[in-house]
């Protein structure tokens, strides 16, 4: 006989309802400190029906979404609350940086043309000033994709 809804789930449980494995389970535990199963005697672990709605909402917008962890971690630390309702949609707060080959330093274009295929390609080298600015304003980029 099934236990009634409002029952605590066990890890088995909850993994063959949310279909991931139970390890799966435990490291969300370790990286989404939202996800705090009671544990009773040997460490067992037992769900809550927020705790469920919660890995559920976890599992949906990892496999499903395509968010990473951290982007995930980032949406409940800004308190975007998960819902039990799988069709409201999350505003996307995980943004891709530009392709390299679209911000290609000044220096590089000079001597590349537009992309970075001359430097791939084995043509012409560049001094250690040139390397340094490059990396350099690679740095800044990187730093301005991070902070988007």
């Amino acid at each position: 006989m099934a236990a009634s809804e409002p029952a605590y789930r066990t890890i088995s449980e909850v993994a063959e309802q949310i279909g991931v494995p139970q390890h799966v389970l435990r490291f969300w535990e370790t990286r989404f400190p939202q996800i705090q199963p009671l544990k009773r005697g040997g460490n067992r672990r037992y769900y809550r029906p927020q705790d469920i709605a919660l890995l559920t909402r976890i599992n949906r917008l990892l496999h499903s979404d395509g968010y990473t962890i951290k982007g995930v971690q980032k949406l409940l630390d800004d308190g975007v609350a998960p819902t039990a309702d799988a069709a409201v949609p999350m505003p996307k707060v995980v943004r891709r940086a530009a392709p390299v080959r679209d911000a290609v330093p000044a220096e590089v274009g000079a001597l590349y043309g537009s992309t970075l295929d001359g430097a791939l390609d084995g043509g012409k080298r560049l001094d250690i000033a040139s390397l340094v600015a490059i990396r350099t304003r690679l740095a800044n980029a990187l730093a301005e994709a991070r902070a988007l």
